[in-house]
């Protein structure tokens, strides 16, 4: 698309945007171009340091959480066997709440930037995981088989076929992550921060100060945008390669044994309170809010407070669901069309980009004032939460399909429609679960957070009732309550997405 487009589209957006905030001048939910340019002029230097503390923090915490990203997917890549338990442990870590994890954070760490970037590391280090694992395992056979006849081992394997296939998918990690690093940043300059642009949204939103909360999106838009477009560019240039076909050998189903299923359980369930129990006690933290296992299954064993987590539990899930449903449905749907008609793509990828990129903890009471408390302003946030990193990866999948493949269906005068249903989405089906599964503590980490600053109701507002009053034994309780659910729902797309690849995708099943 021509630049002159590009600037035509941008002005007329920003006229479209002018007038509706022209039509409702003294209206609390929408503020004109004119006045949020008018706040940062007269705010710009405040604002240029506060931008500054922020994206050094998300830098620092982007770099990070992507370096143990790598090196976990790598070890999983090189001893197989211990998929289950790092994926398990690396979930059960990324389901933490932000909400609830910060105030812990800014207890060990104390005053500083140490939250800031434990949080925005923690933020990102899941889906990078998630994806470069997808990607590592994204050769054929024969190259294995290749090098294993030349003598070479697991590890000149992974540095020199598996890495160089994994870049697509390493870069559409990294491009989902530099968004989630902002908002991690954020969140940990909510639990006390001096300064920042978290600090100052927290100020905008408690005065209902319009024109600062849309200038503190935009700018924090803004900063996530650039950070996309630099990792964007980095893929360009360092991914050319077209896609391979990926000849593997199919999978015949190797069902274990019920007891198998049930001891690994077992094992890792107990792994994860020796953990928890083990660094309670290295660290020597206080009991009042460094709870153990043995204080929550005390605290859990009383029925009021049983019901009372159960309650809280079923009205949050009675909106993750529906909206993470609605998210996966929107980003694979989308992706699909901007796949068959490109041009579309250069119009929709910015607004798409710019919704994920503000913060939920900026956009959660907007959606909310536009669309209500109820199911729809709850749903709206959570979709906008999943359905961004669902469409990069979607269709980052739909353009694996091999090269050679498309020629065939080309040089036999198939239609789009032909190619796309039966080359372009098998192709796609691994990167979709893939971000099936990274959705899943994204939903809950949204609908908690809706309730938190918006709703009034689930399990976020109780997390955030008790840490004000320091009831650590619910807030903890609801954590691993969130967990558990996380998990569960984790496990049935993972059982899901075994059964469809190993028809569509052996190669990714171990």
């Amino acid at each position: 698309m021509a630049p002159e487009r590009i600037m035509l589209g941008v002005l007329l957006m920003l006229l479209v945007w002018e007038g509706l905030a022209q039509v409702q001048p003294d209206s609390m939910l929408i503020s004109g171009p004119f006045d949020i340019a008018e706040y940062i002029n007269d705010h710009s230097g405040l604002l240029f340091r506060a931008a500054t503390e922020t994206l050094r923090n998300a830098a620092l915490g982007f770099f990070w959480g992507n370096l143990a990203a790598v090196a976990l997917a790598c070890f999983v890549i090189l001893v197989p066997k211990s998929e289950w338990v790092i994926s398990a442990l690396a979930l059960l870590v990324f389901c933490i709440p932000l909400i609830a994890s910060g105030p812990i954070l800014r207890v060990l760490f104390g005053p500083g930037a140490g939250p800031q970037i434990a949080l925005a590391a923690l933020a990102v280090y899941y889906t990078t995981f998630l994806a470069l694992v997808v990607g590592l395992r994204a050769i054929s056979q024969s190259w294995t088989d290749l090098m294993t006849v030349y003598g070479r081992g697991c590890l000149s394997t992974l540095f020199v076929v598996r890495f160089r296939a994994s870049l697509p998918y390493l870069f559409v990690g990294l491009q989902i992550a530099a968004p989630a690093a902002f908002l991690g940043a954020m969140i940990g300059e909510f639990t006390g921060a001096e300064r920042g642009l978290g600090v100052l949204t927290l100020r905008a939103m408690r005065g209902l100060q319009t024109d600062a909360t849309w200038a503190l999106a935009a700018i924090s838009a803004s900063l996530a945008m650039l950070g996309y477009a630099c990792v964007g560019l980095l893929k360009s240039k360092l991914t050319p390669h077209a896609p391979t076909i990926l000849l593997s050998t199919p999978r015949v189903g190797q069902k274990r044994a019920l007891s198998t299923h049930i001891l690994g359980i077992v094992f890792l369930s107990s792994m994860v309170l020796v953990l928890w129990q083990g660094l309670m006690d290295l660290f020597n933290l206080n009991s009042f809010f460094a709870k153990r296992p043995a204080d929550i299954w005390t605290f859990v064993s009383n029925t009021t407070n049983l019901n009372t987590l159960l309650t809280a539990l079923g009205e949050t899930l009675a909106y993750a669901i529906p909206g993470y449903l609605a998210g996966l449905a929107l980003g694979a749907g989308l992706a699909v069309i901007l796949t068959l008609w490109p041009p579309v793509a250069r119009a929709i990828m910015p607004t798409a980009i710019s919704l994920r990129a503000v913060p939920i903890i900026t956009t959660a009471p907007l959606l909310v004032l536009a669309f209500g408390r109820g199911l729809t302003g709850t749903v709206a946030i959570v979709a906008v939460m999943v359905f961004f990193p669902t469409l990069v990866a979607c269709l980052q999948g739909l353009r694996q399909a091999p090269t050679q493949i498309v020629d065939l269906f080309e040089s036999y005068g198939a239609g789009r429609l032909k190619l796309l249903r039966c080359a372009q989405i098998p192709a796609m089906l691994p990167a979709l679960f893939a971000s099936a599964r990274m959705a899943v503590p994204a939903a809950l980490l949204a609908v908690t957070t809706a309730e938190w600053l918006a709703t009034g109701r689930g399990i976020g507002v109780l997390m955030a009732l008790t840490a004000s009053t320091s009831n650590y034994n619910m807030l903890w309780s609801c954590v691993v309550l969130l967990c558990l659910a996380a998990v569960t729902a984790y496990a049935g797309v993972a059982w899901c997405e075994k059964r469809v690849l190993r028809v569509y995708a052996s190669e990714q099943v171990v």
